[in-house]
């Protein structure tokens, strides 16, 4: 019986994980590039997570899907007010681009809000974690490993053990 429960409580949380997955894909189909405008994207999208303000006057919505989820959008919308791009930054080439002795705060204007921050006492160190999925569909983290909260020291990809097709019920 409680095998039961566990096993429908993980089915419903995936569920709820491909029904957010298939909204985003209908709100983002729905954005034309050069076309649509901020408006639409909030519209569609809510209030984003951060925005951040761009050089040349344009501006990048930050919709992050963590702790939950496995996506992080950055949506930038150009100085006229108009769409410019859609991208899922939580990808193996973004993380390639973290490297030690980045500054954190690139790391987080990166790939944006983390999962989960760890700080661990005796080491001194402080894990941020981005949950993502590597192709098909294979629940991951990436781990930004920090010394000083501020600085990168280290960076590493492990399984998601907090995906609920990894937490098993008895």
């Amino acid at each position: 019986m409680s095998f039961h429960f566990s096993a429908l409580a993980v089915a419903a949380a995936a569920l709820g994980l491909v029904a957010l997955a298939g909204c985003d894909a209908q709100r983002i189909s729905e954005l034309q590039p050069g076309v649509s405008t901020e408006a639409d994207v909030r519209d569609r999208f809510g209030a984003p997570e951060t925005i951040w303000d761009e050089a040349d006057g344009a501006r990048t919505l930050e919709y992050n899907r963590q702790p939950a989820g496995q996506i992080n959008y950055m949506i930038t919308v150009g100085a006229d007010g108009r769409l410019v791009a859609v991208r899922q930054v939580l990808t193996p080439e973004n993380f390639a681009r973290i490297t030690p002795g980045m500054d954190m705060a690139l790391v987080r204007r990166s790939l944006g809000k983390p999962a989960k921050v760890t700080p661990y006492r005796l080491s001194g160190e402080t894990h941020h974690d981005w949950r993502f999925a590597e192709p098909p569909n294979i629940p991951k983290v990436f781990t930004v490993v920090t010394k000083d909260g501020s600085t990168v020291l280290r960076t590493m990809v492990g399984p998601d053990m907090d995906a609920p097709e990894n937490k098993g019920g008895s």
